[in-house]
């Protein structure tokens, strides 16, 4: 049988609809929005702002909030269309069947692992973090980073770690949470991004005094920086790389803090949860987009107001924990607020992990449902109706990569694995405008084919700027992922019948 053959969009929504038996639907409008922000603001914000700026960007790390916000408002446009459209959990695993075939759907599938699972593993290692920095580092290294991740101290001696644990604790109390139902996990979240946002104003007005202009010139890191060395003799940061200074290197910031956008498309993973998904989910993509995009760019400007870019390399100053060393280091009189935000990430970050788990179990879902994966992933639990034993498994494939993988390495495969489902679900809209231009379309992207053309060729260009070493990564987990489909999903699909 054919490699693309395509599902039928009738069947799909028909799926959608299967009431009693299927998802509960129980979100509205405030809701998805609350989830979009929830997922977006997070680790991409307190954690990767820092990593931008100190490895490619420097200061300039606003612009690379732009240049990766332009890609995502293109890629919205497009999530927000086949939401509308299509509205059923699955993302953009779920538009691909219908567009461009079944192969496609299954690689999308597979690329969306690194993006909501990976993604989840490195958001619960930035928690760890800075559950760490709150406690006053009473955690020991071994137990709070992956084995291959260490460091010298000022003595000279060499920590390596064992295994992260208090990432491992937080995966397991937020994939109980799950379990329990959507509508639960959704009061939470909305609770948790209203303290957050609150405490991300709050550090923008009030850090805005503590700005020191020096600390924004040169802008650009330029093209003669040298290289950072720890107290071992170990280069920690290199600038000689195209994407590493300059405006390369504000593209290179871009791929790094594009982690920080994640979340828009996991509301489109929410569509068959939603009561009114027609007029919702555009609202949801959307709305969460805007406000995270411009409180991006205030934030970045402060914090490296705030803090000499250069300091975010040092793992003894503020490479662990950004927000928090900035305000008790710089901010005199503040110290209240080092606290108070770090409670507020440590909140922040739950609710991303939430969101990321979430959609993760509804991709699951729509793929076993396809007969591309194994049945039990599409087992909903006879009370709750939620996906619970795609939840378990997920909390020992996500665990296992927090407890044992370092935190930057699942983060620049979660960028690829978003970046690569932006690629497609750009295309996808173009393709599906030209084979059904008269199916009905309750939210219309503007300006096709130029948004989906701008919006996949961004996309792509953060991809080839991502280090070496994560698309070689990148290039054998979709390798696997083909090797998967042809020995079960292909023969399982649902299609063959």
């Amino acid at each position: 049988m054919s490699l693309f053959r395509k599902k039928d969009l009738a069947a799909m929504l028909a799926q959608a609809e299967e009431g009693e038996k299927g998802l509960k639907r129980t979100l509205g409008a405030g809701n998805l929005i609350a989830l979009g922000v929830g997922a977006i603001i997070g680790a991409g914000l307190f954690v990767r702002t820092a990593a931008a700026a100190g490895q490619a960007a420097g200061p300039a790390v606003t612009i690379s909030f732009i240049v990766a916000a332009i890609g995502c408002a293109f890629a919205g446009l497009c999530y927000a269309e086949f939401a509308a459209m299509i509205p059923i959990s699955g993302s953009a695993y779920a538009y691909s069947y219908v567009t461009m075939g079944e192969t496609v759907a299954w690689i999308i599938g597979w690329a969306l692992i690194m993006e909501y699972a990976l993604g989840a593993a490195t958001v619960s290692i930035a928690w760890s973090e800075y559950l760490n920095k709150l406690l006053g580092g009473r955690i020991p290294y071994e137990w709070s980073h992956s084995p291959f991740e260490s460091f010298t101290d000022t003595l000279g001696v060499t920590h390596t770690g064992f295994m992260n644990a208090p990432a491992l604790i937080i995966l397991l109390l937020l994939t109980l949470l799950l379990i329990k139902g959507t509508q639960e996990s959704a009061i939470v979240n909305g609770i948790i991004v209203f303290i957050k946002v609150a405490i991300v104003i709050i550090f923008i007005v009030l850090g805005w005094q503590f700005i020191n202009p020096a600390n924004h010139t040169p802008y650009l890191i330029p093209a003669d920086q040298a290289p950072v060395i720890d107290a071992g003799g170990k280069v920690i940061a290199d600038y000689s790389g195209v994407f590493k200074h300059g405006w390369g290197g504000v593209l290179g910031g871009a791929a790094i803090v594009f982690f920080a956008f994640i979340g828009f498309d996991a509301v489109s993973t929410a569509a068959q949860e939603a009561k009114n998904p027609k007029r919702d989910m555009p609202i949801g993509i959307l709305g969460s987009l805007v406000v995270c995009t411009i409180l991006y760019i205030l934030f970045g400007h402060v914090l490296t107001g705030v803090a000499n870019w250069k300091d975010f390399v040092d793992p003894l100053k503020g490479r662990e924990a950004s927000v928090a060393y900035a305000i008790s280091t710089y901010m005199t009189g503040y110290g209240w607020l080092a606290t108070a935000v770090t409670v507020a990430i440590l909140a922040g970050f739950s609710s991303v992990i939430l969101v990321m788990l979430m959609g993760q179990s509804r991709v699951f879902y729509s793929m076993a449902n396809d007969g591309l994966l194994p049945k039990v992933f599409s087992d909903l639990h006879p009370k709750y109706r939620t996906p619970y034993k795609s939840n378990w498994i997920l909390f020992v494939f996500v665990g296992a990569f927090a407890a044992f993988v370092p935190g930057n390495v699942a983060g620049d495969l979660t960028s690829f694995g978003t970046l690569f489902a932006f690629v497609l679900v750009s295309l996808g809209i173009w393709i599906l405008r030209r084979k059904s231009p008269d199916m009905e379309r309750p939210f219309k992207t503007p300006l096709v084919p130029l948004v989906p053309i701008l919006g996949a060729l961004i996309c792509l260009a953060m991809i080839f700027a991502l280090d070496a070493q994560t698309l070689k990564v990148a290039a054998v987990w979709m390798a696997l992922g083909l090797v998967v489909y042809f020995i079960y999903g292909k023969k399982h699909s649902k299609l063959n019948n």
